[in-house]
């Protein structure tokens, strides 16, 4: 479970100083696919980095299953990240210099041969059996995309936190991504945070919540 409590977060623009994150509250339960919208500039992927323990809050709480994760030292933080949670971008962050099967498996390199053989299961999961061997520059987006889902994937984090992981491509390539990040989250009891702009989209989850006025509220 994820709790925010009392979350603060504000940035100097110029001379002034914009709150982003004002007094928020949220709770999102286990297994939950969770979508993170509001307009542009309304703190969405603020909110996602502070809860993922990337962004510190200027006030308030982080609990992930109870652990507050500011109370944490960056170590520790950054060992109860990689071992809890899992990411995906919109710009899929791949290595270039990699193949897929290498970027798949950075989350697990030090894990040893099962760790491989696991990643490989994951890939040949998502369609890319024939494809573990090509660099990003020879995959199309959606197959980078499927990449970077089995990266988030392969060390069995609890929870998956994606940045507008279907910004970069086309609706039907989107919708196969969306499909593909559920299948994989309900068969593996994921908890899902979604950061979106698309209201669309957004409907597939099982709550959304709206960022207004640095606050969150349900719709």
């Amino acid at each position: 479970m994820i709790q925010a409590i009392d979350l603060h977060r504000s940035y100097a623009i110029g001379s002034k100083r914009v709150e982003v994150l004002h007094g928020l509250n949220l709770r999102i339960n286990p297994n939950e696919k969770v979508f993170l919208c509001g307009p542009s500039g309304a703190g969405k992927t603020t909110l996602m980095y502070t809860l993922a323990g990337l962004e510190q809050p200027q006030q308030g709480r982080v609990l992930v299953d109870g652990q507050d994760i500011y109370a944490l030292s960056l170590r520790q933080r950054a060992l109860f990240r990689n071992k809890t949670m899992g990411f995906i971008f919109q710009n899929y962050m791949l290595m270039p210099e990699l193949t897929a099967l290498e970027n798949a498996s950075l989350a697990t390199a030090v894990a040893g041969q099962e760790a491989t053989e696991r990643v490989i299961a994951l890939l040949q999961r998502v369609g890319l059996a024939d494809r573990l061997h090509h660099l990003p520059s020879e995959l199309s987006g959606g197959e980078q995309q499927r990449v970077a889902i089995v990266r988030a994937l392969a060390h069995d984090p609890a929870i998956i936190f994606a940045d507008e992981p279907t910004g970069n491509l086309d609706s039907r390539n989107g919708a196969q991504i969306l499909d593909l990040l559920f299948s994989l989250a309900d068969e593996r009891g994921k908890t899902l945070v979604i950061v979106t702009h698309d209201a669309q989209i957004a409907t597939r989850g099982d709550r959304v919540l709206m960022i207004r006025d640095g606050q969150v509220a349900e719709s």
